[in-house]
């Protein structure tokens, strides 16, 4: 009799482990990343990557995580066809030879049930370096169009662009560069 009550327990457990997390999947129109650095001490100038997809993963006591982001670098968006080439180029994200760059993070940090940062790597280019990315902005609820639960965020990072075989140019053109994230995902 006590094994039946044991069975019972441990696939409760698992069952409930099982659905303790909650997948959202990336919504295309509204997720992108911005880069903004120095050009030539003039300007701060501002790109973005527009097809970025992912997935992320909360448990249902909003106190834990993981994301997954791939970017596609063919994406990337200046506001003039003769940059977006030369970025897309060799001499930059060789977006030929590298379509996809990837930010992993299995360490999600909350405070209350709302996401303050992430901890994770970011690869581009083949090369993988850690990147802390805070987040300013984070909230979940039901969209009163579509229906779906949904969570979006706003983050961002600062990263050094040469550590990722993105040097040129530098110091004339600045090396640090600051990431802006804009993120909703909808539970799968």
């Amino acid at each position: 009799m006590n094994f039946f009550y044991i069975t019972a327990l441990l696939l409760t457990l698992v069952t409930s482990s099982a659905q303790a997390a909650e997948i959202y999947i990336t919504d295309p129109e509204h997720t992108f990343v911005s880069f903004s650095y120095k050009h030539l001490a003039y300007s701060i100038q501002t790109s973005r990557f527009d097809r970025v997809n992912g997935t992320i993963t909360l448990n249902d006591q909003m106190d834990g995580g993981a994301i997954d982001v791939a970017i596609e670098t063919g994406s990337v968006s200046t506001g003039s066809d003769t940059f977006n080439k030369l970025l897309r180029s060799e001499s930059y994200f060789n977006s030929e030879k590298f379509p996809v760059a990837k930010f992993t993070s299995d360490k999600v940090i909350f405070n209350d049930q709302t996401i303050t940062s992430l901890s994770g790597e970011l690869t581009i280019k083949g090369i993988t370096k850690p990147v802390n990315i805070e987040v300013s902005n984070f909230a979940c609820s039901r969209n009163l169009i579509t229906l779906k639960y949904m969570c979006g965020a706003n983050a961002s990072a600062k990263l050094s662009r040469s550590e990722f075989d993105l040097g040129k140019y530098v110091p004339f053109v600045g090396d640090e560069i600051s990431l802006n994230i804009v993120i909703e995902a909808s539970k799968e």
